[in-house]
């Protein structure tokens, strides 16, 4: 009987494999775990709602997705390309330069910038295609380029240094993991450890940026074509 509490994830990875709906897979999977835990119904369905509740906060991004598309379409994607276009000294490098170092400083204070579908989508991945584009049309490689090094900017300046703020959810998760194998540290300690991870990404990405140019500069020169 032990082992079937374990079919809770039998359902899971059945259900993904087979790309049925989601939250009925995870709810199945809940309620079966539960009933064969020896949990009663009432028990089960309260065990549920809770969860639900604690969690909600995670779901709150799927509110924005409106928000972003109205913006879209009275558009900020051109005003963000024309900004771009006045500023012919921005190359795309150096705007993944910045965007970094401000997604960086955001995770000090604790301010969250969304992410890819908030922020980079509608607005720097149009920079950065802009600005690369100045000199000629940019082959469909080379914008999926643009989209692929905007949106792995955005993850290394937020998986790097989303500790930097004492009070995250990663540093409060690691000081309570922490504590629960008998090896308390204290939040502060975490974001110390944190900061030379921190500006190590930060000096690797601009580097690495700086090679995106270098390669969008000799494309230029050879008229875009590889």
């Amino acid at each position: 009987m032990e082992y079937l509490k374990l079919l809770g994830i039998v359902i899971i990875v059945v259900g993904f494999a087979l790309k049925w709906d989601t939250t009925a897979v995870v709810v199945i999977a809940a309620i079966v775990t539960g009933l064969f835990a020896g949990m009663s119904v009432p028990d089960l369905l309260h065990t549920l709602g809770q969860s639900f509740l604690d969690n909600r906060m995670v779901s709150l991004f799927f509110l924005t997705l409106p928000m972003i598309g109205i913006v879209e379409s009275h558009g900020l994607k051109q005003v963000a390309v024309e900004a771009i276009q006045k500023l012919k000294r921005l190359t795309p490098g150096r705007i993944l330069n910045l965007y970094v170092i401000i997604r960086a400083l955001a995770n000090v204070f604790g301010i969250s910038l969304s992410g890819q579908v908030q922020f980079v989508r509608p607005l720097i991945q149009p920079m950065v295609q802009a600005a690369a584009g100045q000199h000629r049309q940019l082959t469909p490689a080379e914008v999926d380029l643009t989209k692929g090094r905007s949106a792995a900017v955005d993850n290394l300046g937020n998986f790097f240094a989303q500790n930097l703020f004492v009070a995250s959810g990663g540093v409060l998760l690691i000081a309570s993991t922490m504590k629960s194998l008998g090896k308390p540290v204290s939040a502060m300690s975490i974001v110390i450890a944190s900061i030379p991870v921190a500006i190590t990404m930060l000096v690797v990405t601009i580097i690495y940026n700086t090679l995106f140019d270098r390669r969008f500069r000799a494309n230029n020169s050879k008229g875009g074509h590889k």
